[in-house]
């Protein structure tokens, strides 16, 4: 990726997707360490710590200059918002959005992206861990609730963002989606590599989340997918843009079989077998204790508010459905995640260009 010739691309100014002075004054470069908000829960766990336990401020500001020290070795690299002289030559934005669109192939992107993209990927690990251990640090201080709670749902949040570099690098290679759209993303995806933050999830995330919490609290009767109408109905209540979603693509085939798959935590694959073993035994239901045992495998099908068991179960269901659409097999051939945040951002992009119409 780094590695490319001003030909093979189509220019594609920047001014496409922003006002230039917006460009010249409001787009940064570099990695943002904190955001406002996270700055303040930040500020107001160490205010807490020097009172309540003193003795935990060392490890505190060991943890956080570290993360400070990492984005700074990162922002040595150049920037991709900016044309940058290479090794190899000049690179530009429009160059990297172009290249996104002709060349991400299918399988292992890493060593075909920026060492940006990697490193920052790193970096946001490195800043999930260190929120998880902030986390801790505010249980064992015995602070407020609050406090607790707040810094986790920060690191989920941000565990979002793993996911939606996936997810943009999905629709950017879908020939489905028109090209102007595909650029968009492509840029969205640069911003979030350059700033490792991106509103669109940021709006996103809780709603995932929300959907996580319910399906967790539900005890579906596998065989006969009770379960699904009970997600539907509590998470319909909690979101427009999630209700909208429901309402508007869970009657196509191969979402409702993403939906399964995140309720049940099986593959589209083990949900048939499941069912067809059922239907041949005559039995109309089971229990998530018992569903290893009928498919003779082990499966984990219980699951925690852990981001850690959030990320695992989103990352086997990537797989498993960039594998079905390689090799052209029936089941999803994306996520429950891919498909809403895809719907989000079209609704997002259509009201934009409603608004701009209506001017």
């Amino acid at each position: 990726m780094e590695n490319v010739q001003n030909a093979a691309f189509v220019s594609v100014p920047l001014d496409d997707f922003f006002d230039p002075q917006e460009i010249n004054n409001d787009i940064q470069t570099g990695i943002v360490v904190l955001t406002s908000k996270q700055r303040a829960m930040v500020d107001d766990l160490s205010q807490k710590l020097t009172i309540i336990n003193p003795m935990h401020m060392e490890a505190f500001n060991r943890r956080m200059d570290d993360l400070k020290s990492l984005a700074t070795a990162i922002a040595r690299f150049p920037s991709l918002l900016e044309r940058a002289s290479l090794v190899s030559g000049i690179r530009t934005p429009q160059e990297l959005i172009e290249s996104l669109i002709a060349h991400t192939p299918e399988g292992e992107a890493t060593l075909q992206l920026p060492s940006k993209s990697t490193l920052g990927r790193g970096f946001l690990v490195a800043k999930i861990h260190t929120f998880s251990s902030l986390t801790k640090l505010a249980k064992e201080a015995e602070l407020d609730e609050k406090i607790i709670h707040a810094f986790q749902d920060e690191t989920v949040s941000m565990m979002f963002l793993l996911q939606a570099e996936d997810v943009y690098l999905n629709m950017i290679r879908d020939n489905s989606i028109d090209i102007d759209f595909r650029r968009q993303l492509a840029l969205s995806l640069l911003l979030l590599w350059e700033h490792r933050a991106d509103q669109n999830i940021a709006d996103i995330a809780p709603v995932l989340q929300s959907v996580w919490m319910a399906r967790r609290r539900l005890a579906p009767a596998f065989g006969t997918m009770m379960g699904t109408s009970e997600l539907i109905m509590i998470s319909m209540q909690m979101d427009e843009q999630w209700a909208a979603f429901i309402k508007t693509k869970l009657s196509e085939q191969k979402v409702s079989q993403a939906m399964e798959e995140f309720l049940f935590g099986l593959s589209f694959e083990q949900i048939q077998r499941l069912k067809t073993i059922l239907r041949e035994k005559g039995i109309a239901a089971i229990g998530r204790d018992e569903v290893s045992q009928y498919l003779g495998q082990y499966v984990k099908t219980d699951v925690s508010l852990d981001y850690r068991d959030f990320y695992t179960q989103y990352s086997l269901r990537r797989d498993n459905a960039r594998a079905r659409a390689r090799f052209g097999l029936d089941g999803p051939h994306k996520t429950l995640e891919d498909y809403f945040i895809r719907f989000v951002m079209e609704q997002n992009r259509e009201k934009q260009n409603n608004d701009i119409y209506a001017k």
